[in-house]
């Protein structure tokens, strides 16, 4: 069993291991960039470690692959009988990242 991370990103938790591509909410950083994110716990061969609400000294450390929008949603509102219909589009902006290195 290899060594995992639960991570918060984007007020989600995300469980990660080393060389998992992860979809996530939009960060600011450019394709490339090495991002680091809170961890709350890590879980290996012989231990658990959890964090209150966070662990000191542990991190996760990723490499953003790109930004990009993932596919559309459609929200449609139709009132019966009224003649109102209303249809709008929305594509959420993700960030795909690559974890390369988890310490604790």
């Amino acid at each position: 069993m290899a060594t995992h991370a639960i991570i918060e990103t984007g007020g989600k938790q995300v469980r990660v291991q080393v060389g998992d591509i992860i979809s996530i909410e939009k960060l600011v950083q450019n394709q490339g960039d090495k991002v680091n994110f809170p961890v709350l716990s890590i879980e290996n061969e012989a231990d658990l470690k959890l964090g209150k609400p966070v662990l000191q000294g542990a991190s996760v450390t990723g490499e953003i692959v790109e930004q990009k929008k993932d596919k559309k949603v459609i929200a449609y509102t139709y009132r019966k009988r009224k003649g109102s219909e209303r249809k709008v589009g929305h594509r959420q902006p993700l960030t795909v990242v690559k974890i390369t290195d988890i310490q604790g």
